[in-house]
C-alpha cells in the first residue's frame, strides 16, 4: 500500500521492524536501511538497474533479508516543491512495486540528498572512483535518515 503521507505511514509499520531507503536513479538505485528502533539509516548497496523485474526482485531480496517493514522511497521535487518527470518516474516505480509486496511504501522529499552525500563523501577524502561506487547507497541513507528522525519527531510529540 502506498501511503502518500509519513503520518500514516508510521502506524502501518510492524515493530522492531526496520525500513529502507531507496534512492531511484537512472541508472542505479541507492538502497539504505534502518536498524529495528528506526534510529539510524546505513548505506546497503548500489543496485545498478537493468529492468524493473530484475531490480524490484533485488530489492525484494534485500527487503526479505531483512526483515524490512516498509520501504521508503525519495521522492524528486523540483527546488519550487513541484514533481517533474523525474517525480513521476518515482511514483510509478512505486505503484510498481506495490503489486509485489505488502509493505507499506511512502516518499520522502530527498531535494538535495544526494548533494549533501557527495559532501559528506569528500569529507571523509573517499577518492572520486569509491565515491561514484557508493554514493547511490548513501543518498538512500541520507534520505531515509530525515524520514526516520520525522518518525522519531512524530512519536516525541505523541
Amino acid at each position: 500500500m502506498i501511503l502518500e503521507d509519513i503520518a500514516d505511514f508510521a502506524p502501518a509499520l510492524s515493530r522492531g521492524c526496520p525500513v529502507l531507503g531507496l534512492d531511484l536513479g537512472t541508472k542505479t538505485i541507492g538502497v539504505a536501511a534502518s536498524d529495528g528502533l528506526l534510529s539510524s539509516a546505513n548505506p546497503v548497496e548500489t543496485i545498478k538497474r537493468k529492468k524493473f523485474g530484475l531490480d524490484a526482485a533485488r530489492l525484494m531480496e534485500i527487503a526479505v533479508g531483512r526483515n524490512a517493514g516498509g520501504i521508503i522511497l525519495g521522492l524528486p521535487r523540483n527546488m519550487d516543491g513541484s514533481e517533474g518527470p523525474r517525480a513521476q518516474s518515482t511514483r510509478a516505480f512505486a505503484r510498481n512495486l506495490q503489486a509485489l509486496t505488502d509493505l507499506p511504501i511512502t516518499f520522502w522529499d530527498e531535494r538535495l540528498s544526494t548533494v549533501a552525500a557527495e559532501r559528506a563523501l569528500i569529507e571523509a577524502d573517499m577518492t572520486r572512483k569509491r565515491r561514484s561506487e557508493v554514493i547511490d547507497a548513501v543518498a538512500a541513507a541520507y534520505i531515509l535518515q530525515g524520514a526516520l528522525d520525522r518518525l522519531q519527531h512524530m512519536r516525541a510529540e505523541t
